[in-house]
């Protein structure tokens, strides 16, 4: 029998310190948000969905002149990220919701898409399609396979789902992205699953 997805809000709220403490020395990443920053106009503007607590990949999109958005549901972790990082916009928010009014050069994902469900995931592509600007890019992290399952948080579990790859390409086409690149658990990034795709257009029209 499924479980329902627990209180993320919640428990990230709760291991707020604990998770900061984690994210603050992680370089695994670092190959993959220089190949999304380079890809960005200079200067350009990038929402961070699920930010956290901005550390690492806020911290280094910023150090690149990258005008950075992060919108997150947990209060204490946007606490950190205005600490750390006062040069950035943080947004307290439910990405579920993403309605923003603006669009950006760039949209991250990072180890928060996947805490969706797969009805969730689908509802939210089109949302944020409508928010990148023409020949803009798009980079989350997924499942290797579709479907669910459990992960943990310091000693809470938390809720991860995927649909697949297929489908991926399929809705995104739909709202005028192309799939560039998908590398399944990928292992100079701690086995993570990323997609990266651009918006049709040119970039800056």
């Amino acid at each position: 029998m499924r479980r329902a997805p627990p209180d993320h809000q919640a428990i990230y709220n709760r291991n707020a310190g604990y998770f900061a403490d984690r994210r603050r020395g992680s370089v695994m990443e670092r190959g993959w948000i220089s190949r999304f920053a380079e890809a960005l106009p200079p200067g350009g503007e990038v929402l961070d969905l699920g930010c956290g607590c901005g550390l690492p990949n806020a911290a280094a999109l910023l150090d690149r002149g990258l005008r950075v958005t992060g919108l997150d549901f947990s209060d204490r972790l946007l606490a950190i990220a205005e600490q750390e990082l006062p040069q950035g916009r943080w947004l307290q928010g439910d990405m579920r919701r993403l309605n923003l009014g603006q669009s950006f050069d760039g949209i991250l994902g990072w180890h928060s898409f996947f805490h969706l469900t797969e009805a969730e995931q689908r509802a939210l592509l089109p949302r944020i399609a409508a928010h990148l600007k023409p020949g803009g890019w798009l980079m989350l992290t997924v499942g290797h396979i579709p479907g669910e399952a459990w992960g943990h948080v310091g000693e809470d579990e938390v809720f991860h789902a995927s649909l697949s790859e297929t489908d991926y390409r399929a809705i995104l086409l739909a709202h005028g992205l192309s799939v560039v690149d998908f590398v399944r658990q990928d292992p100079l990034c701690g086995l993570a699953t990323i997609l990266l795709a651009q918006k049709a257009g040119k970039a800056g029209g």
